[in-house]
This record gives structure tokens, C-alpha cells and sequence, in this order.
């Protein structure tokens, strides 16, 4: 099977209500679909990349699929302490290079996929069928066991924002049950509606604290390529051993000159790098007024993303 590029939802700050919407928790994890066919199971993220090695918990199909043929779509999430999903933990699965490692990695970051969709079904594409259909065969098909569960639907999708709020949770999703899935698409019939923002940023400096970074120093790019400020962190979900392995990637790349083309308001001891590293960063606003930079940025998980990707969201929040 060919991978597809998956169907997005937009982002609104408002719910939408009434029928026939529904919603679902939003999982801060790695959406990943997989397909399985006489051939054996394949594992693809959003960005086409292959992650089939990278989950063998997913390999043994007939253990929570009664279907011959299939493509379904979901998230991978894994844990934090705390009990809720972290993105910087399914990295440390996602995120793998050597696979000689995933046996030691699987023990100490259990997965689990939240399947939310169905796109093809026995041989035949099924996506171009109401999402209240999908839904149905989905279930029909699928036998959740330890690891592999269903996304389950909200009527209220007040009340579930509240909730995932009052948990510090990423957000809900909200879809219309008549809504095919557009394959590759981006349409207002899925609507992301966010706790909290969330960016994917290159990193320009750092400061250091007895020989080990401390903090790290973001920008974004705009249009014409140019590198902006938007702010710094050293807070986040980032281990000792993290902060000491980011010391040895960034150090060999610092340079003499500042690369942002506005002053960072840390910048007096800070080192400047050649951006080569994006991460993913957390905020609860972006200070329009104050050089719009970010409030309480702190870090989720560094990500596999090209500096191409480190733009600025929105046009209006270009300095």
C-alpha cells in the first residue's frame, strides 16, 4: 500500500456547536496510520516517514483487527509520570534512530494507539463515507486490547474542553459525523480547538550554567527567510542527561555573529549556534506587544523537522 498524506483539521479558537458535530480528546502524541494487507503491516506518520520497526507492539494484527485489509488512522501516545500523555516521552519512540534499541526503549516507554478512523476496509476505500459510517465499521472490526483502544466520541464539547483544561491537557477536536475524510486535505469539517499554543521553533543560542546548557534561545523565519527572536526557555520536560546531550550537539556550532536580525532580550551571555535543531515548544500567549514574543514558552520534545518548517504561524504575529 501506497502511504497517503492524512486528513488535518483547522485550527478555531471558538467550539463549534450542534448537530451533527461530535468531539474527541485531543492526544498530545504522533499521529500514525497503518496499513496491513497479505503482505504483512506497515507503519507511515503524517509526514510520510516509515515508523514500522519503530512500534512492533502494532505488529501482531489479528491481536485487535478481525480485517483482512486495512488503514486506519490514530495517535501513538505514551505517558508521563504523572499519568498523562507527553509528547516529549512518545518522542523518545518516535524519535529513535538505531533500532537496535527499541526492545531496551519499549520497556520503558509503553505505547498506546488511539485509533480514530478507518479509511480502508477488506479491499475496498472507504473513505469517502460519513464519518458516523467509518465510525461504525471501525468498531466492527476492531478489538481493543492493552494497547490498541478506540477514540471514543463527547456530545458536550464544553464540558470536555473545561476538562482538559482543569488536567492541563492539549485540547479537544471536534468533527461533523456526515464529513468524508478527505485524503491530504485541510478543511473546517475537523476543527482543532487548543488549551494552550504550541510551535515548532529553531534554536539560535543557549546560555550555560557550570559548562551545561541552562536555556535555550528561539526564532522563527518569515518569508523573505530571516531569522526572528521569539523568545527563550529553560524550562520544559527536558532531563539533566537531556540538557548534557544538547550541550555536545549544539557546542561544535556556535558562531560569532547573532543570527536573529532583532536583539533577544537575553543576549549579554548568551552563545549563538547556526540553527540546525527545531524543537517543539509549548506558550500560553504570544505578546503582541512585547516584541511579540512568547509567554511561558517552555520545551516539549525535540523534534525531526527541516528549519523549513520553523516559520511563523500566523502573518499577523510578524514583528
Amino acid at each position: 500500500m501506497k502511504p497517503i498524506v492524512p486528513f488535518e483539521p483547522v485550527r478555531q479558537d471558538t467550539i463549534p456547536v450542534g448537530d451533527p458535530w461530535v468531539y474527541q480528546i485531543k492526544w498530545d502524541g504522533v499521529r500514525v496510520l497503518t496499513y496491513a494487507d497479505e503482505s504483512g503491516i506497515f507503519l507511515y506518520n503524517r509526514r510520510l516517514n516509515e515508523r514500522t520497526r519503530h512500534y512492533p507492539e502494532l505488529h501482531d494484527v489479528p491481536s485487535y483487527c478481525k480485517a483482512n485489509s486495512f488503514i486506519m488512522d490514530g495517535e501513538i501516545v505514551a505517558l508521563a509520570p504523572d499519568g498523562k500523555p507527553s509528547f516529549h516521552e512518545v518522542m523518545r519512540r518516535d524519535g529513535l534512530r538505531r533500532m537496535e534499541r527499541v526492545p531496551q526503549v519499549q520497556k520503558e516507554v509503553p505505547i498506546y494507539y488511539m485509533v480514530f478512523d478507518l479509511l480502508f476496509l477488506n479491499g475496498n476505500w472507504v473513505n469517502d463515507l460519513p464519518l458516523r459510517e467509518r465510525t461504525d465499521l471501525l468498531h466492527g472490526i476492531l478489538t481493543p486490547n492493552q494497547t490498541v483502544q478506540p477514540v471514543t466520541y463527547h456530545p458536550d464539547g464544553q464540558a470536555l474542553f473545561q476538562l482538559m483544561k482543569q488536567q492541563g491537557m492539549e485540547g479537544i477536536v471536534c468533527k461533523r459525523l456526515d464529513s468524508p475524510y478527505m485524503i491530504g486535505g485541510k478543511t473546517a469539517n475537523w476543527v482543532k480547538v487548543k488549551n494552550y499554543g504550541d510551535v515548532i521553533a529553531a534554536i539560535g543560542g543557549f546560555t550555560l550554567n557550570g559548562g551545561i546548557i541552562n536555556a535555550i534561545i528561539l526564532g522563527l523565519y518569515d518569508r523573505e527567510g530571516r531569522f526572528w527572536y521569539i523568545g527563550h526557555t529553560g524550562t520544559g520536560r527536558l532531563s539533566r542527561g537531556d540538557w548534557r546531550d544538547l550541550t555536545e550537539r549544539l557546542a561544535p556550532d556556535a558562531v560569532k555573529e547573532c543570527p536573529f536580525v532583532n536583539t533577544p532580550e537575553r543576549h549579554k551571555d548568551a552563545i549563538w549556534v547556526k540553527p540546525s535543531i527545531a524543537v517543539k515548544v509549548m506558550y500560553t500567549e504570544w505578546r503582541l506587544q512585547e516584541g511579540r514574543s512568547l509567554r511561558q514558552p517552555s520545551i516539549q520534545a525535540f523534534v525531526d523537522r527541516p528549519l523549513s518548517e520553523c516559520v511563523f504561524p500566523d502573518q499577523s504575529l510578524f514583528p
